[in-house]
């Protein structure tokens, strides 16, 4: 039972304890003595659970530490220089565990190789129900959850928070359908311009299209349909505090299957695969280990380069006639840039985002004179990512290792249908489509 009490009090009282903090109706002190109360001081051994449970507990005491990190840190001098003095009231159970070793310990009984705090798995992907994604009525992709409850958990229960939750674990469901479809092709024996490759490629840049139109679809909207850029900016990100000054926070450049994708489709930006490695600590131990053997590997690019017998200089220096010649004699050419563009695409709406969301109205209160916020800034991703590398990686995306035939697939034949269009027939005739369970 004392799991369930945990979760009934994380999912009504947690909210309405942090936004009276926010609305500065309640102290800290409240929140902290009403935790002890209701969830630390009845925490089970970490023993006891069962994976399952484990994660489920991860999810709940993620939301509680970072709603602590958060509003000692605004509220106290020096807050955010020592943010693990936040949890020094933090006891767990009989024996008063202290908080951060109890996480760590519950962390490790998920057997996932949880990070040692809140992250974006626990966050996003185990917080949100099972989505599938679905393409002409059957499954391609699930992404489980670990509640069948129908709750999305949240920091201050309003509906923006959970569109955002909701729209993150979507994308990255539609991601792990483009991962499926294309991991196959890795194989050493796989033909990268048969029939075989040329539906998977196809169908990938299908699911890429639906990723991007999700992304568009929701910066589009009004914000009482997803969420405003002020609850974005103030209130959301400002969750992501540290928890101590080294860890890495929270953030979508977590996103497991994004990255798989770009070591798949390769990236033209010199130490991505350094900047990957660096997020390594909060990824989950088997996602570390399929990004780290992708990064080992040749591209699905360059394998098919390789197959051909051309190389991306060899690609750079032909004139047109004999690229043109290449793509007659290979038209799996075609479906390959159509994939690699869309994408780039994505990555273009996912800045278009950031932008909408993050970076445009930050700008604006800089102008203004309104400066940032001091805890988590609003001139960066929580990783540090800011918006002129965001850019930076969109561009090398968009280099992509069949960029040179550019001038041939804009102009020549049934390639001359712009990219927005390719394939439009396709994904109409069955569309893909995203359900959420539990």
């Amino acid at each position: 039972m004392v799991p369930q009490q945990v979760g009934d009090w994380v999912l009504h009282e947690l909210p309405r304890l942090n936004e009276a903090i926010l609305q500065d109706h309640a102290p800290l002190e409240v929140l902290v003595a009403e935790s002890r109360q209701h969830v630390l001081h009845h925490l089970p051994d970490v023993n006891r659970l069962t994976p399952v449970e484990a994660q489920r507990l991860v999810v709940h005491l993620g939301f509680v530490g970072a709603s602590v990190a958060r509003h000692y840190q605004e509220r106290s001098p020096g807050g955010t220089e020592h943010p693990e003095r936040a949890f020094t009231g933090l006891a767990v159970g009989r024996d008063q565990l202290p908080f951060r070793r109890y996480f760590a310990a519950l962390a490790d009984q998920t057997g996932a190789g949880h990070y040692v705090r809140d992250s974006y798995a626990s966050l996003v992907r185990w917080n949100v129900g099972t989505v599938l994604v679905r393409r002409y009525g059957e499954v391609v992709a699930e992404l489980p959850g670990v509640f069948d409850d129908g709750h999305i958990r949240s920091y201050t229960g309003t509906p923006g928070e959970h569109r955002f939750f909701l729209l993150v674990k979507q994308g990255e469901a539609i991601e792990l359908a483009v991962n499926c479809t294309l991991l196959p092709l890795m194989r050493d024996d796989a033909d990268l311009t048969g029939e075989n490759a040329r539906h998977r490629v196809r169908e990938a840049t299908i699911l890429l299209g639906a990723l991007r139109r999700l992304l568009v679809d929701f910066a589009a909207s009004p914000p009482d349909q997803t969420m405003a850029a002020e609850m974005f900016m103030d209130v959301f990100r400002q969750f992501a505090a540290h928890w101590t000054p080294d860890d890495i926070p929270p953030s979508g450049a977590l996103d497991p299957e994004a990255l798989k994708r770009d070591f798949l489709l390769g990236i033209a930006e010199p130490g991505y695969d350094r900047l990957a490695q660096r997020l390594f600590p909060a990824l989950l131990e088997q996602e570390r280990a399929d990004i780290g053997g992708l990064m080992c590997a040749p591209t699905l690019p360059q394998r098919l380069l390789d197959e051909i017998g051309w190389d991306e200089s060899a690609l750079r220096l032909a004139g047109d006639a004999e690229l043109r010649r290449l793509v007659a004699q290979y038209p799996a050419l075609i479906d390959w840039y159509r994939l690699l563009a869309m994408h780039a695409q994505v990555s273009g709406a996912h800045l278009m985002l950031s932008k909408r969301f993050l970076f445009h109205p930050q700008r604006m209160r800089d102008e203004a004179g309104l400066g940032d916020r001091r805890l988590v800034s609003n001139r960066a991703g929580t990783t540090g990512m800011t918006e002129s590398f965001l850019e930076r990686l969109t561009r090398a995306r968009q280099r992509h290792s069949l960029a040179a035939l550019r001038p041939v697939l804009t102009s020549d034949g049934r390639a001359r249908t712009p990219l927005a269009q390719m394939g439009r027939g396709q994904a109409d005739a069955a569309p893909v489509v995203l359900e959420l369970t539990g």
